[in-house]
């Protein structure tokens, strides 16, 4: 397991009693960058949800960042989220304070205390994002790609192994949504971050080819074919 950043055997994914998604095996190591794709309603948000621990596994074995799913209960969670980063559609973020504030907000969340040391952490994730500069700015003068960017800024503060990005060039044009992916993979690269994008997006995954999952038919498929992808 410990080469593995995700390992699932033999599981099923229920929502209620109703079995969403059956028989799922997956592995994805340290830096993988894999595509998550399917129709609306065949089980992607299902299955990340159960990778951060949002649904139960009742079913099969599942480790994510070296814990045990089977083993989860209310006081584990916080810590298996804490190794995770996860990357919105809509960002998210406070709009009653400025990018830095909405930054030291989750830091603090997540238990931080040293005033430096917060400063510290995230002028470096802005820095890795390309917003060095822009740490004062409010989140409505910025442009839906900065804003973006700020989203995967916070997903980075706890130097997650893992980032879970759902639809993050969803609400973003052609330009824009490329410099996002060429971040992405640029993360996922140079800090060994692994990263599952779902994506409704057939141009970014034909522009930057990765290895592609897709829920189907109550299953998971893996390595599937973009051409036969059909996104909605």
């Amino acid at each position: 397991m410990a080469q593995s950043i995700i390992e699932l055997k033999n599981v099923n994914i229920y929502q209620s009693n109703s079995l969403i998604l059956g028989d799922v095996n997956i592995s994805i190591d340290k830096a993988e960058f894999v595509y998550l794709v399917g129709k609306t309603g065949t089980g992607k948000s299902s299955l990340l949800k159960t990778l951060y621990g949002d649904l139960e596994l009742t079913e099969g074995e599942g480790w994510v960042v070296g814990y045990n799913l089977r083993q989860l209960n209310w006081k584990k969670v916080p810590f298996l989220r804490r190794n995770l980063g996860v990357v919105f559609q809509d960002f998210q973020l406070l709009t009653d304070r400025n990018v830095n504030d909405n930054l030291k907000f989750v830091l603090r969340a997540t238990g931080w205390k040293d005033e430096k040391l917060m400063d510290e952490k995230i002028a470096d994730v802005l820095d890795k994002v390309g917003l060095k500069s822009k740490g004062f700015k409010m989140p409505f003068v910025l442009s839906g790609g900065e804003q973006q960017r700020v989203d995967i800024a916070r997903a980075l503060l706890n130097s997650p192994k893992l980032l879970l990005a759902d639809e993050p060039t969803g609400n973003l044009d052609p330009e824009t949504s490329d410099e996002i992916m060429q971040l992405l993979f640029h993360i996922s690269k140079d800090y060994g971050t692994a990263i599952i994008m779902a994506t409704h997006d057939y141009r970014v995954i034909n522009k930057f080819p990765a290895r592609t999952i897709k829920t189907e038919n109550n299953k998971v498929i893996d390595n599937a074919s973009v051409a036969n992808v059909s996104m909605r």
